[in-house]
């Protein structure tokens, strides 16, 4: 497979996500674009409502000789955890793959003010890993050294790298934002027995049409430990319309 047939193959948004990263990562580290006016800023965001801040940050990263090695991980779990997780998860329901890009888009502007960081390439990045290692928990996976371990280990693992080397909170802040949407997504309703809190909204259906419908694929939501309701005294019952 070339590099022509390789990019095609990328799913749609993971393959927006990495194209818009890379080129204004590119342009910036070239000095076409100046990557302060597309950093996230808070000052900047409320005081003089420059809003496109609040996507640009999400895109943009600051390639310098020393950040660089880390830019090519970021773009290689792009291409490996949502691009696996928008086509096996997500497959027959693009939609709300872009809800998720969404959600996860706004918490890490949340956080990114919160905590003053400019630039979210590493909260995304490792929110998306989070949920597909969440979804994929017991599927082992392969680190450094040739070490392996579960799935479910893998963003800790990276966090902690993150923390030690370069004393970031950035890919602390990426696994909450994933377990909020985890959580609000799958665990609330399939464990606890709750109501579906993140439903994709409709006019995001109908501006990107599920393919078969429905979620589904390799890895699936926890199965529900919510208790089940209360037998009625007067039995079981049959349901109308059954044999």
């Amino acid at each position: 497979m070339d590099i022509g047939q390789w990019y095609r193959s990328l799913p749609r948004f993971t393959r927006y996500w990495l194209t818009t990263t890379v080129l204004l990562s590119l342009l910036c580290r070239f000095e076409l674009l100046d990557i302060w006016s597309l950093s996230l800023n808070r000052s900047m965001v409320f005081g003089k409502l420059q809003l496109w801040r609040c996507v640009t940050s999400l895109f943009v990263f600051p390639i310098t000789p020393n950040t660089a090695f880390h830019f090519l991980i970021n773009c290689y779990f792009i291409v490996q955890y949502s691009s696996r997780l928008e086509k096996d998860q997500y497959g027959r329901s693009p939609s709300d793959y872009l809800y998720l890009l969404i959600v996860t888009s706004v918490l890490a502007n949340i956080g990114g003010m919160l905590f003053n960081v400019q630039f979210l390439m590493d909260m995304m990045v490792m929110a998306i890993t989070y949920v597909w290692c969440q979804l994929n928990k017991d599927v082992t996976v392969s680190f450094w050294f040739g070490s392996r371990f579960k799935a479910m280990y893998l963003p800790w693992v990276l966090a902690a790298f993150e923390f030690i080397f370069h004393f970031s909170l950035a890919s602390l802040i990426g696994i909450f934002n994933g377990h909020v949407y985890f959580f609000l997504k799958f665990q609330y309703s399939q464990e606890l027995g709750g109501n579906a809190l993140l439903e994709t909204p409709q006019f995001l259906k109908r501006l990107v049409p599920d393919t078969s419908g429905g979620f589904g694929g390799f890895g699936v939501p926890p199965e529900s430990r919510a208790p089940p309701p209360p037998e009625s005294p007067w039995g079981r019952g049959m349901a109308l319309g059954r044999n």
